[in-house]
């Protein structure tokens, strides 16, 4: 994908902004960014929480991400069983980072210590978002552009997925490019260098973000030019190294799993449209395309590279987590290029880029009515359904360290205190539960399933209801 043309001529050190009338406040937002992210955090914990305690997991990733913090968290290898007994996640995703969560869960040692989490590190974001368009825009303005960030399309789908490593990435490359346009090169590349911990596809973020440093440092300071690109460089190197390296000799297979879905990509124009509508919700409700006028958007093309390259449909639209990390990039590159917008001599494009703060937040508000946020205002989110405190009391009788084979329903209420694998991927170990998430009646004959999954082994039905059922393996004595 073509980069954007880059076509206004700035200044390195912009000029003072005008404020627009009747916001002559400080440009410093006195405290708003810490009240827009308390809030935020307390929307964002109640969505996900509530997702949980209704056990509405969209897959198995809480899950997985559990079993790897319980690891670390018991200074073990980070072992997830739901991707295959003993399988180190390493193999999988390089991401190490998650290892900073295991002193929180050794304290509450809950699948919801994650979602609060992630909620937090979301919320944390919205303070340098808040922060840099206040400094550039003024007051109210940057609290429009923080509320709008904060109840974006990309944050919103991202909490209301489970949790995911991204969590970390989000508020890192805030803070970077905050510190990028406070005119902070160095702080801006020291925030971006642990992306390579959080994700094997984001150190080509961080040499974007590079790049981007040294673009801008071009014409006042050779040193940083040479420091950021030098960043750029290990930030490229450390991807593939992980992906050559690093993640292959964690995998069992000696590999690394996703590249077919690079390898089984057919033509870039497979999905266009979709592709384009991604591309358009990306850039219009959050932007109204005037970030394209600044060079921080090309901090956005290594996630849009490999998601659009990628043959699996799944990246291309604007469901799950994939965008989340896009969102920080835009908004701040929003930022960044109104007060030139506002200085045009085009009084029409003025008067827009002086608009364009609120009118960003009320989209952000009228599309919230179509988002999870929009949970809040039902009574629903705030009540856990009796139907899932059987089900609970179900799960319960699977005794502590028990080996369970279960589906994504189950998963997430025993990962905390068993051993828990993927329904039909235990690789020959015959657990000694077996927990299926049977709404609609999905398996008619959940015993017989049970022994086309290990014909070895005698199964009996333990309990079920609500649509779950616990089946328990017979022992020798019993048999």
């Amino acid at each position: 994908m073509p980069a954007p043309s880059l076509r206004v001529s700035r200044p390195h050190i912009p000029a003072p902004v005008t404020l627009p009338p009747g916001d002559r406040r400080p440009v410093r937002a006195r405290g708003d960014h810490r009240l827009l992210a308390g809030a935020l955090f307390a929307a964002y914990t109640v969505v996900s929480v509530g997702r949980y305690r209704h056990m509405a997991g969209l897959s198995w990733d809480l899950g997985i991400f559990e079993q790897v913090v319980r690891a670390y968290a018991q200074l073990r290898a980070p072992v997830a069983d739901l991707k295959g007994p003993g399988f180190v996640i390493l193999g999988d995703h390089f991401s190490p980072v998650t290892a900073l969560l295991a002193p929180l869960y050794r304290l509450f040692p809950s699948p919801v210590t994650l979602l609060v989490a992630q909620a937090g590190l979301f919320a944390l974001s919205a303070v340098p978002v808040t922060r840099a368009a206040a400094r550039l825009l003024g007051r109210r303005g940057g609290l429009a552009l923080g509320l709008a960030y904060g109840l974006s399309w990309g944050i919103q789908r991202a909490v209301d997925f489970d949790f995911h490593e991204i969590c970390f990435a989000v508020p890192l490359i805030a803070f970077s490019l905050e510190a990028l346009l406070a005119q902070r090169p160095r702080a801006a590349l020291w925030w971006a260098l642990p992306l390579v911990l959080v994700k094997e596809d984001l150190g080509l973020t961080l040499a974007a973000i590079a790049l981007v440093v040294a673009w801008r440092a071009r014409g006042s300071s050779a040193r940083t030019v040479r420091y950021a690109l030098g960043v750029a460089v290990f930030g490229a190197a450390a991807t593939v190294l992980v992906l050559t390296v690093v993640v292959p000799s964690f995998n069992t297979a000696g590999g690394y799993d996703y590249w077919t879905k690079v390898s089984d990509a057919g033509s870039p124009v497979d999905g266009v449209g979709t592709k384009l509508r991604t591309l358009a919700w990306l850039l219009v409700p959050t932007t109204g395309l005037l970030a394209l006028r600044s060079p921080l958007v090309l901090v956005t093309l290594p996630t849009l590279g490999w998601r659009f390259l990628s043959g699996d449909e799944h990246y291309w639209g604007t469901d799950w987590h994939y965008s989340a990390v896009l969102m920080p990039v835009v908004f701040l590159a929003l930022a960044d290029a109104l007060p030139a917008v506002r200085r045009s001599t085009h009084a029409w494009l003025r008067s827009y880029a002086v608009q364009l703060p609120a009118a960003v937040a009320a989209a952000a508000l009228a599309l919230t009515t179509s988002l999870p946020l929009a949970q809040l205002t039902g009574a629903e989110i705030y009540r856990q359904p009796a139907a899932v405190s059987g089900v609970e009391r179900l799960l319960a009788r699977i005794p502590d360290d028990a080996t369970v084979e279960a589906d994504i329903g189950p998963i997430s209420r025993l990962t905390s205190r068993c051993r828990v694998f993927w329904l039909g991927d235990t690789q020959g170990v015959a657990p000694e539960y077996i927990a299926l998430e049977n709404t609609g009646d999905k398996y008619r004959d959940p015993v017989g399933y049970a022994r086309t999954l290990h014909p070895l082994a005698e199964y009996d039905v333990a309990g079920e209801t609500g649509g779950y059922v616990v089946l328990q393996r017979r022992t020798a004595a019993g048999g």
